[in-house]
């Protein structure tokens, strides 16, 4: 008698949970249920002090309750074993979320293979769980615990049980599955998915990198970024070794276009060169090498505040503790907020879709829905870096223009960029020209004088485009984003008949200690001949002098 009682007593509470879940999730897709921060579950290592640090400082930063903090001592490295995950964090951490009702789940007296609790699931109500640095990130192959995979398992490459930590904590309310090869992920480009779909997929970002520093920063930038909106230029490296992901880094730069952030493009093999313009990087999505390289790599370098940076690469979040190794970790390091990356080899159609990933954020969703509408599959290799909870694309272009005057200078400049961009668009090119040169008295820049140069060079007014750059040459010193931005204000002043400035716009660039050598031969290549065009011998056989002297160390 009393046994039966209590299971339906039991049973009676799981109902009234399971109604109280779906109601909660209803009312949040109509933005009338508890603030997306208030159900964020922040995961930390407890061993791990820089690991605290993160959490509470990103719960203050975002009004997350300081009771949604949840410490487990965990190992210290990145790559864990499965016994190690499943004792260390999988079981714990669920256990607490059951506990305190962020889950809803009965507990079984079974466990599975991989010694995980067997649970009934009704739901659960956590927006996102965000995952501090000092969290392991990956989980090594155990080859004890390979079994089949319908579908998948005559396939080498899937016989595996490799992961990222995060993908399998998204499967925490799930319910069984095969941890071997991965599991469809039922928000992929799943617009309206329903409540129950929305119960059973835990959505986890990661606020980690190579320091703590650099993850406070990435927390300070976002904030940053999202108070007045997403402020810089875009890049997109299309070249890579398979049609599709060149496919999709063209649908990429259609849709920068579309939003007034039109693109430098590198089509050409390998990425964007060392001395290439990369000024207030914003956005940037690329592939294929294996280590961040290029003008990301010169001494100093820096994305823009929030600045969201995508490089396609099997391991190019192996480990995000490397400033200089992979892709996600050094991006990071250089102020990026937001990046997505693979620990273990993924295969390209099974990486988030950089370009499913943009059309979701344009299209106003904060980074946490994105990713999980971008991302083909579950239990896999893949990890989401940042804040979930940040919406790059919150303000409209409209109200970004009308707050510019909250703006510094400098991103004052490039939201001027991004006006005349939408006034060209609308094939008003005489309104971005008196816009240019309006800001341009009250606000000066090279950014903006460069724009407007181009702009009156195209109309064949060279005496207009050499007064609108007319200062390059005078300055002597600026930070490695803007070097390539200055070097084509140079190559202006070139084309417009003026290779004296130029010339003096190349003397500026070499003067600088902290450009690596490459790049400076190949500057002092095209600086030799600005100096014979300006009839400057003496100078032209000085750099001459100087790039075969370079040229010899490198061949010592």
């Amino acid at each position: 008698m009393r046994p039966r009682q209590i299971d339906q007593r039991g049973h009676a509470v799981r109902v009234r949970r399971f109604i109280a879940n779906i109601l909660l999730l209803m009312l949040t897709s109509m933005g009338w249920g508890a603030d997306l921060a208030d159900r964020v579950i922040i995961l930390a290592n407890s061993d791990d002090p820089d690991s605290m640090r993160i959490a509470h400082y990103y719960a203050e930063k975002r009004a997350v309750p300081v009771e949604n903090i949840i410490a487990l001592p965990m190992p210290t490295n990145e790559t864990i074993s499965w016994r190690e995950f499943v004792l260390g964090i999988w079981q714990p951490l669920q256990d607490q979320l059951v506990e305190r009702g962020w889950i809803d789940g009965t507990a079984m007296k079974l466990f599975d293979d991989v010694g995980r609790r067997k649970m009934a699931f009704a739901g659960h109500r956590i927006s996102y769980l965000v995952a501090c640095r000092g969290v392991p990130l990956r989980i090594n192959h155990d080859p004890a615990l390979i079994s089949e995979v319908n579908g998948l398992s005559e396939r080498n490459q899937f016989k595996t049980n490799h992961a990222c930590v995060d993908s399998e904590l998204s499967l925490m309310a799930f319910g069984p599955y095969n941890i071997n090869a991965f599991v469809p992920n039922p928000l992929f480009r799943n617009k309206a998915p329903s409540q129950l779909v929305e119960g059973t997929i835990i959505k986890v970002a990661r606020l980690d990198g190579p320091s703590v520093n650099d993850v406070i920063g990435l927390i300070n930038g976002t904030l940053e970024a999202e108070s007045h909106g997403l402020v810089g230029r875009s890049y997109v490296d299309v070249k890579g070794p398979y049609k599709q992901g060149e496919e999709w880094m063209e649908l990429i730069i259609k849709r920068l276009d579309s939003l007034n952030f039109p693109p430098e493009i590198n089509r050409a093999s390998g990425t964007f060169e060392m001395g290439a313009r990369i000024d207030m990087p914003a956005l940037y999505f690329g592939w294929y090498a294996g280590n961040l390289n290029g003008p990301f790599a010169l001494p100093g370098f820096r994305f823009a505040p929030g600045a969201i940076a995508v490089h396609i690469h099997s391991y190019s979040a192996a480990s995000l503790r490397s400033s200089t190794s992979g892709w996600c970790g050094p991006l990071i390091a250089r102020g990026a907020a937001v990046t997505t990356g693979a620990v273990f080899e993924p295969y390209l159609q099974l990486m988030h879709f950089p370009h499913s990933l943009l059309d979701a954020l344009a299209d106003g969703m904060n980074v946490g829905d994105a990713a999980y509408f971008s991302l083909p599959v579950l239990s896999w290799q893949n990890v989401l870096v940042g804040d979930p909870l940040y919406q790059p694309f919150k303000l409209s272009l409209t109200e970004q223009w009308g707050q510019r005057d909250q703006l510094p200078a400098r991103h004052r400049a490039y939201m001027t960029l991004r006006e005349m961009s939408r006034l060209q668009s609308a094939g008003l090119k005489e309104d971005a020209v008196s816009l240019a040169t309006c800001e341009q008295k009250a606000w000066p820049s090279l950014a903006v004088g460069l724009a407007l140069a181009e702009l009156k060079n195209a109309n064949e007014d060279e005496a207009g485009a050499v007064a609108a750059i007319g200062f390059a040459p005078h300055l002597k010193t600026v930070t490695c984003n803007d070097w390539g931005l200055l070097r084509d204000a140079g190559d202006l002043l070139d084309t417009c008949g003026k290779p004296a400035e130029a010339m003096q716009v190349y003397a500026n660039l070499l003067s600088m200690k902290e450009v690596p050598d490459a790049l400076r031969v190949e500057w002092l290549r095209h600086a030799t001949k600005l100096a014979s065009a300006a009839g400057n011998m003496s100078q032209a056989i000085a750099w001459e002098h100087e790039m075969t002297r370079i040229l010899g160390e490198v061949k010592k």
